[in-house]
């Protein structure tokens, strides 16, 4: 890959941008709203916590619709005609939330703009999307061979801003700032600039743009033959491996939403914070040790398959539920670090094999005609998850929605076993495929 001097230098450029998209994406997108809510709370005066959540709550709903905008945006203008834009929002967003104001240490709701604040990270919310799903566009189009590897490796910008986000800022701005976030929301809204300039300036969409083939190949890939057809809504749905790639990434995503939007509760009801603050130390722990393994996802898919990879994500996510289950009143150390492993496997493995999984059933080159799709379906029901679980937890019923949880989980394993009937779009170009038919041959 790297033999081709000039692929090279654009693969080290993306890997970086996107480490970087994936980074800002993870803080911006839901993150953020701790940070707002440690310095403005209405014990200091300031804006309620349903009132500072609205926004991203309204937001998280906006997105649904938006994920098939964006998408149809990058087959018509182009993934960074699509991005950059949205950056630029992005930045102006965070500028929007400084000029609001509404800060405890400035006197709360008096000083503040609440309809400024409310447009502002609702704008932030709803245009950092971009950053992923450019991030996984790019992915799709530079590579094909090592698709599952460069996945990995840009995807862990999101474990890398739970390990090193939220609490080394939230320290900076009270040991630093004196509680005022302000200066701290500029300073994203220059990275956040410098972002656009540099995607403006080192990224192409395509490897063919540059001169160039997938993976620094000499030759156009083989397995694109055949012309591109930008499918339709109507023909990814009525074809049985649309169906089968929203169920099974659905029912991963859920799990997600589900266990870590309602962790906090989880424990809480199991001793109050305390335990909770105890947790957390493993908590760390399993995002640190995500970073690793959205490598190892990525690794599993470009050498045993995107099926195989997919189904072992599919059973690692049974373990934080089944941790979570059978945690005793109090808590338990050796059931914390299995929960803290399930959440490595979780935020690095989804992230990385789910724009892996649409390619694989669909190619590079109809990748964002069918996500677009998909993404945006999967989103609906990932929405409520973290309602739902709250809302059993606290009304005494934990063992009901784990248990619904795992059913999710064995909905999305047979889904997943489904994949196999489903050929790699790519497979004249995978290595995993060559192989065998190499090992075929020898036999």
């Amino acid at each position: 890959m790297l033999k081709n001097k000039k692929f090279g230098a654009y693969t080290i450029a993306f890997v970086i941008l996107g480490i970087v998209y994936m980074f800002m994406y993870s803080g911006l997108q839901n993150d953020q709203i701790n940070i707002i809510q440690t310095y403005i709370t209405s014990a200091g005066g300031g804006w309620s916590e349903t009132m500072t959540q609205l926004p991203m709550t309204v937001g998280n709903f906006v997105c649904i619709v938006l994920t098939f905008l964006y998408g149809t945006c990058f087959i018509k203008y182009g993934t960074r005609k699509t991005l950059i834009p949205c950056i630029a929002l992005s930045a102006l967003g965070c500028v929007g939330i400084v000029a609001a104001n509404g800060l405890d240490v400035y006197g709360g709701a008096t000083t503040g703009i609440y309809w400024l604040y409310f447009i502002s990270l609702f704008v932030v919310r709803c245009t950092c999307m971009c950053l992923q799903m450019a991030g996984f566009q790019l992915a799709a189009s530079w590579f094909i061979k090592y698709r599952g590897r460069v996945l990995g490796i840009v995807t862990l910008g999101s474990p890398l801003f739970s390990v090193v986000g939220t609490s080394v800022m939230t320290r900076f701005i009270n040991n630093n700032l004196g509680g005022d976030y302000r200066p701290f929301y500029i300073g994203i809204a220059i990275i956040l600039a410098v972002i656009a300039l540099l995607t403006r300036l080192l990224l192409k969409d395509t490897p063919e743009e540059a001169g160039l083939y997938p993976d620094g190949a000499d030759h156009p890939p083989v397995s694109e033959e055949s012309d591109e057809i930008n499918l339709t809504v109507k023909q990814v749905l009525s074809e049985k491996r649309g169906w089968i790639m929203i169920v099974s990434y659905a029912a991963f995503q859920f799990i997600i939403n589900a266990c870590m939007g309602s962790m906090a509760v989880r424990f809480m009801a199991l001793g109050g914070a305390e335990v909770w603050i105890s947790a957390t130390t493993y908590l760390a722990m399993g995002a640190i040790l995500g970073i690793p393994m959205s490598y190892v996802f990525g690794w599993i898919d470009d050498k045993l398959g995107t099926v195989t990879a997919s189904f072992i994500l599919g059973l690692t996510e049974m373990i934080p539920v089944i941790a979570l289950w059978i945690m005793p009143e109090g808590g338990s150390v050796p059931l914390e670090i299995l929960w803290g492993f399930g959440v490595a496997c979780m935020t690095g493995g989804v992230p990385t094999m789910h724009p892996a999984s649409i390619t694989y059933a669909y190619g590079r080159r109809e990748y964002q005609s069918a996500n677009r799709i998909i993404m945006a379906i999967q989103l609906i029901p990932s929405a409520f998850a973290a309602m739902m679980m709250v809302a059993l937890i606290g009304a005494g019923k934990a063992g009901t929605a784990y248990f619904i949880l795992l059913v999710v989980i064995i909905i999305g394993l047979i889904a997943t076993a489904m994949m196999r009937s489903i050929p790699d779009a790519n497979a004249a170009d995978r290595d995993y495929i060559q192989k065998k038919e190499e090992e075929k041959a020898d036999a």
